[in-house]
């Protein structure tokens, strides 16, 4: 990626459309050595994070379901990991900053997480 001239870059456009992903994130290596009374707030905060990376979008919404599926076992028994789907939206509001929001919600049932990879989903 070569530079444009002094203080211009290259961005990567986060508009190539609608995408859903499915997504494993790894909450244990996330909150190490985070105190047990901050650990699901910072795993709440960690997946938001890592959302805005994945979809490059700033604006990430949570389902109430993914909350719910974080602080399940208290504040400080997180589950290791979490399968997430990840769909990036058009906002149709007219005074929003961001063209685009991630909405974030669990895949629920999921014990192994052997081999599984990042997956496109197909909303239709």
């Amino acid at each position: 990626m070569a530079s444009k001239g002094k203080g211009q870059t290259k961005k990567r456009s986060a508009l190539n459309d609608v995408v859903t992903r499915d997504y494993t994130i790894h909450l244990h290596k996330r909150v190490h050595d985070v105190q047990f009374k901050k650990r699901a707030p910072t795993a709440v905060k960690e997946v938001i994070k890592f959302a805005q990376k994945a979809m490059g979008v700033k604006d990430v919404r949570l389902d109430p379901k993914l909350n719910q599926e974080v602080w399940k076992r208290g504040i400080r028994g997180l589950p290791r990991r979490l399968r997430v789907r990840l769909e990036r939206k058009r906002n149709d509001d007219e005074d929003a900053k961001e063209k685009l929001y991630v909405y974030a919600t669990p895949i629920l049932g999921i014990t192994n997480f052997h081999g599984l990879q990042t997956a496109v989903v197909d909303t239709e």
